[in-house]
């Protein structure tokens, strides 16, 4: 199995089809990569519903639908990591979709110590016009230099999404549940001791971001003050673990501009609150 593409779901809504849709339309062998959704924090009528939408419309497609009851998007990605059996990892979030060539150029534009990553999309939830978006930005300033550092590229670290990991990078490496916001971050820090460069594959080759109301993307306003602060703090001191523990696999100005992110990112719940 070349690919594992992990799905993490809780209470799934009509969304996950149009995300399902676009892997079954993939150019991309289809005996070639799995499908793994993780049904987490809830069960039925969901599983069923997934369930009847697999066998009706992916059955001679390797997909995997695995129930947790453990809620938590970092819960169910770990669960998709122990059970992947593809020598590269995508991750989607089960809002967005992918366009048909996705998963063959992100392949063929990966290596053993690159990620290959993908033309970012960005849309409301409703209107299909483009947003502005900045890892849109970067994508048009750095595409054209082919394989480079991926120093150059790390807004894209800022998540796992709209990127092809290979799996030796991840090893045993899994996003920390005990974060409420920032871990998926954290996580691309910590495998990042393991490749050296990214390459961008055309601009067929897209992720669809869709913002909507209730998403994950918003829950970091809905958290409480003193929460958000410890929860910073806890985040700084795990990203210089990991740096100080092995200081010569990591790159120091990729751990500065994670600390700088991170209190930013505190800078502007601060402006908001």
């Amino acid at each position: 199995m070349n690919i594992s593409v992990i799905i993490p779901t809780y209470k799934p809504q009509k969304y996950i089809e149009d995300c399902l849709e676009s892997l079954k339309n993939q150019t991309y062998n289809k005996h070639e990569f799995e499908i793994i959704i993780v049904l987490n924090g809830c069960c039925e009528p969901y599983k069923s519903q997934l369930q009847s939408y697999i066998y009706a419309n992916l059955d001679d497609y390797n997909v995997v639908l695995i129930q947790s009851d453990e809620s938590g998007v970092s819960k169910a990605r770990n669960i998709g990591l122990d059970v992947a059996q593809g020598d590269y990892i995508t991750f989607i979030d089960d809002d967005d979709y992918v366009s048909k060539e996705y998963l063959e150029e992100l392949y063929s534009n990966s290596s053993d110590d690159t990620i290959a990553i993908c033309y970012p999309y960005a849309f409301k939830d409703g209107d299909s016009v483009q947003m502005s978006y900045s890892m849109t930005d970067q994508y048009n300033a750095r595409a054209s230099y082919g394989k480079q550092s991926y120093i150059y590229a790390r807004k894209f670290f800022s998540g796992p999404c709209m990127k092809l990991i290979p799996r030796h990078c991840i090893g045993h490496h899994r996003f920390d549940v005990n974060f409420k916001n920032g871990e998926d971050t954290l996580f691309m820090f910590e495998i990042s001791e393991n490749f050296r460069n990214v390459k961008f594959t055309s601009m067929h080759a897209v992720y669809f971001r869709r913002y909507r109301e209730g998403s994950a993307v918003f829950s970091f306003t809905n958290q409480g003050f003193r929460k958000v602060v410890s929860n910073t703090a806890s985040l700084i001191w795990a990203y210089s673990k990991v740096y100080f523990s092995n200081i010569h696999s990591y790159n120091f100005v990729f751990y500065i501009t994670r600390i700088l992110g991170t209190i930013r990112k505190l800078a502007l719940f601060i402006k908001i609150v």
